[in-house]
């Protein structure tokens, strides 16, 4: 793999992750995060959404006046979440009916607008496609697993409600891991979902330091070790 998309690739899954380094777009993140289809829903969404205005605003990153490049990015990006908002009520309506306010507020993001200024209004269209999609998935990843450890706590469930995404024929999708589970309301109320992105973050930074540390370690080879018994 390429060495500049391999790190592309990096930044938007792992180390620069919007969601857990960036920390950008967590109104919606909280927000939406209360089951796994609502989750996976904005995620594909957000996804869709960065990676045609990180390509629009790269296409015409050398025609745009340097005063005008925020208004004109903003524009661009309203435009792809318009055209993602009426696709998902005319074939998702009821999930487009759980998300809200928050499928037009992706226009706001900051997480997208960031993108296009600081990435896409700077390089080529083919990198601002992989940036794009390798931001979302990063976004949409975290979604998923924060949605998916507030279902199962709060429900018992894992993919309810599938059918709202992949029609009726998904409902076997649904996984009861719980029989006759009470719930637990404090995971689907926003203060879990604070509680729930603390804990991955936590888990992320420490998989960084440990990797630090073994990285920091020295290494001997077979004659380094043998001089060191010595």
């Amino acid at each position: 793999m390429n060495s500049e998309i391999k790190k592309i690739s990096l930044d938007g899954l792992w180390t620069n992750n919007p969601g857990l380094v960036q920390l950008l777009g967590l109104c919606p993140l909280l927000a939406v995060s209360n089951t796994t289809v609502n989750a996976l829903g904005l995620g594909l969404a957000t996804t869709l959404v960065l990676i045609g205005s990180n390509v629009t605003v790269s296409a015409i990153r050398h025609i745009v006046r340097p005063e005008l490049r925020i208004p004109v990015f903003v524009l661009v990006i309203a435009s792809f979440v318009t055209i993602i908002e009426y696709l998902t009520k005319a074939y998702f309506y009821d999930l487009f009916t759980i998300l809200g306010i928050f499928l037009p507020l992706i226009t706001t993001n900051c997480a997208i607008i960031a993108r296009a200024e600081a990435y896409a209004s700077k390089n080529t269209m083919f990198h601002s496609l992989i940036d794009g999609l390798m931001m979302g998935l990063g976004f949409a990843a975290v979604l998923i697993l924060l949605g998916a450890v507030r279902e199962i706590i709060g429900q018992g469930t894992l993919f309810a409600d599938a059918h709202l995404m992949f029609g009726e024929s998904a409902r076997w999708l649904t996984i009861t891991l719980v029989e006759d589970y009470r719930g637990f309301l404090l995971a689907i109320l926003p203060p879990g979902a604070f509680l729930g992105l603390g804990f991955i973050i936590a888990g992320k930074n420490y998989i960084d330091r440990r990797q630090k540390r073994k990285a920091a370690q020295p290494s001997y080879g077979v004659e380094g070790t043998a001089q060191a018994s010595a």
